[in-house]
């Protein structure tokens, strides 16, 4: 993972000006997303597995998905502020030793509360790795932010698809204890992210360049600051809310409506998950081109027609409308940190802590909330509820448009 930055010959090194895009970190980190957001993903996908075996209900579930959930995000914004001001290389590593102590927890798991005690360390290692991964990623840009965001995200969009398939085909319906053989994946991560962070202890420099560059021109009040920041979190919250009725439950739908296997609703959960990982990667650098407030426009508000006829067609528009639904949702994310992060220059940590952190608090709120209330009512009720939420996107009419005053 050596670079031209990293070399001791000054004949060979690229200059020090951090202005060039390093893309064998960027690859490095959305890898290394990959591995973690597979092992996050894995804990929805056995779900139906746990649910047989420990006699869970749905608000037990959605317990367990809200432990790991909260866990993962309340630390976020926390360790993005400490690293704004003290930057920790080999804490990307240290986080992924948390999640193999959750897997190998987790294979071993005997009773409910060693199940919600597993989720937790595997939150923790999440909590860890995403605000340090976001700034290695923005470090290694060269001013490339959207484009290097995106291809962040969509590693951990692939790890989010992969996680439903590799249970399939490892756990299936075997037991827990084949969770274990997940512990590879995590190993693997370690050795990246420890090479990872030599890099980014070399090149400390970049972080004055990427964290100290303002957003050129733009010249906004505090009060506007902080509309555009609650705004932006309610596009989350509409995001991730719906995406909690989709990772949590969809397999339960599917199986529900249309009477099939676990293992065959687990091949169409991989299947939006999928297209997930394959609409990120557009996100950030359309928005890179064209703004990243009209991608925010078309990825929440453009997604809600196909959410709401979804609850309403038979098995193949379902398949084929969920595919739509997770490629045009998908591209938000990395618009919106990335607008997020030029709305507050300076602490790149704590806006990508904050945000990942909130994001994941929704997905496990989410899924504690509409876990109840399947229980009080089913599960058809809750997806065609759930189909709202993105005509929050109409919101997005108040952001400011910076890249518009930016040109001005």
């Amino acid at each position: 993972m050596e670079t031209g930055t990293g070399t001791s010959q000054p004949s060979t090194a690229l200059p020090r000006t951090g202005n060039e895009t390093i893309f064998a970190i960027l690859f490095a980190a959305s890898f290394s997303h990959l591995l973690n957001d597979t092992i996050q993903s894995l804990i929805p996908a056995i779900y139906p597995v746990l649910k047989d075996s420990f006699q869970l209900n749905f608000a037990q579930i959605g317990l367990i998905t809200l432990t790991f959930q909260i866990t993962a995000s309340m630390l976020q914004p926390v360790v993005g502020l400490y690293t704004d001001h003290r930057p920790q290389p080999f804490s990307l590593a240290i986080g992924m030793g948390f999640s193999l102590i959750g897997l190998i927890l987790l294979s071993a798991a005997s009773s409910y509360w060693m199940i919600l005690g597993a989720a937790a360390l595997v939150g923790l290692g999440s909590s860890v790795f995403h605000p340090e991964a976001s700034r290695l990623a923005r470090m290694a840009s060269g001013g490339r932010y959207g484009f290097a965001q995106s291809l962040f995200q969509v590693g951990g969009n692939a790890g989010q698809s992969l996680g439903p398939l590799l249970a399939a085909l490892v756990v299936g319906t075997r037991g827990q204890s084949r969770i274990a053989w997940f512990s590879a994946v995590a190993l693997l991560a370690i050795f990246i992210l420890f090479n990872a962070g030599r890099w980014y202890q070399r090149n400390l420099f970049r972080l004055k360049i990427v964290s100290r560059r303002p957003a050129d021109g733009v010249h906004l009040s505090r009060l506007t600051i902080l509309s555009a920041l609650a705004i932006l979190v309610a596009l989350i919250f509409s995001k991730y809310f719906y995406l909690a009725s989709i990772s949590s439950y969809y397999t339960f739908y599917l199986i529900d409506r249309f009477h099939l296997t676990i293992q065959h609703a687990q091949l169409l959960l991989f299947l939006f998950t999928f297209s997930v990982a394959a609409g990120t990667i557009v996100g950030g650098p359309v928005g890179d081109r064209i703004g990243r407030k009209y991608v925010i426009w078309v990825s929440i508000l453009g997604v809600a027609p196909f959410t709401l006829l979804l609850p309403h067609v038979n098995l193949p528009m379902t398949a084929v409308l969920s595919v739509i639904i997770g490629f045009v949702l998908s591209s938000a994310f990395s618009a919106i940190l990335v607008y997020a992060q030029e709305l507050m220059p300076g602490k790149v940590g704590m806006v990508s802590g904050l945000f990942f952190g909130f994001a994941f608090g929704m997905g496990g709120i989410g899924s504690a909330v509409l876990g109840q209330l399947i229980d009080l009512t089913n599960i058809r009720f809750v997806f065609q509820l759930c189909a709202f939420l993105p005509l929050l996107g109409l919101l997005t009419a108040f952001l400011p448009d910076i890249e518009r005053k930016r040109a001005a």
